[in-house]
């Protein structure tokens, strides 16, 4: 018996909306179906960047910077050092306002490693420097780049400005770094003063910014790898060197 035609159009109507819930288009709410090979893809992560660090590059000193450091006077006939026995250190610090920048210190070749070494351990303590630039941004002239509170290490100084003769000088070989001078002075008998003039305030070593003291991050690094804090016979608080007369280093890391 045929059934009749309203009864047909139900079942039909019944059949679609089931067919639709199957497939997920029956609900605006339901999710669609996944057929049974059909693997659901990942949601993308999101990667965390890392932590900052260092990063110290150590690299050969160009024509065009070697020109600039002998126009500026930080070589000359009898200086020890040269442009094949120099290296350009460049690594991040921390600065007076906790921001990370790139500096750059000229050393010799046999104490990059240890000087990265060291760098390293100040950027993890965030001991701020203030700033780091080759003395050559200064004419060469060491009481300038004092005065400006720079972080720097190689510079045969000028006859005036020497404080031993250049063939033993630390500096002059490219063996010896200054850290904050203005907070880390040192006394200039010459004078009778604190050298630069501004650093006379910090003259007691009270911890602080930027501060040297015996025993504190600063001064663990450098002696932690062999090195002699203010190697001189009056107070130099911002100077560290491998030794004196300046001689080749051996890093401690191969010993």
């Amino acid at each position: 018996m045929r059934a009749p035609r309203r009864t047909r159009r139900a079942s039909a109507a019944v059949l679609l909306t089931l067919a639709l819930t199957v497939t997920g288009c029956g609900s605006p709410d339901a999710p669609p179906a996944q057929l049974p090979d059909q693997k659901s893809s990942p949601s993308p992560s999101r990667s965390t960047p890392p932590p900052p660090s260092a990063d110290p590059v150590t690299k050969e000193i160009t024509v065009a910077q070697w020109q600039r450091m002998v126009e500026a006077g930080m070589w000359r006939e009898g200086c020890p050092a040269t442009r094949e026995t120099l290296r350009r250190v460049e690594t991040n610090y921390w600065d007076f306002e906790g921001e990370i920048q790139r500096g750059v210190l000229v050393v010799s070749e046999d104490i990059t490693a240890s000087i990265s070494r060291i760098f390293t351990k100040l950027f993890d303590a965030k001991f701020p420097i203030y700033q780091m630039q080759g003395v050559e941004a200064y004419d060469g002239d060491n009481n300038a780049s004092l005065s400006a509170n720079n972080t720097a290490a190689y510079n045969c100084r000028r006859p005036n400005q020497i404080n031993a003769p250049v063939k033993e000088s630390p500096h002059a070989n490219g063996r010896a770094v200054d850290i904050n001078p203005v907070q880390n002075p040192w006394q200039d008998l010459r004078c009778k003063c604190w050298s630069p003039a501004a650093g006379a305030k910090y003259a007691e070593r009270v911890p602080g910014k930027g501060v040297i003291v015996k025993g504190g991050v600063v001064w663990q690094a450098f002696t932690d790898e062999g090195w002699v804090w203010q190697n001189i016979k009056v107070p130099d608080y911002m100077h560290f060197d491998t030794g004196y007369p300046s001689a080749p280093f051996t890093d401690p890391a191969t010993r």
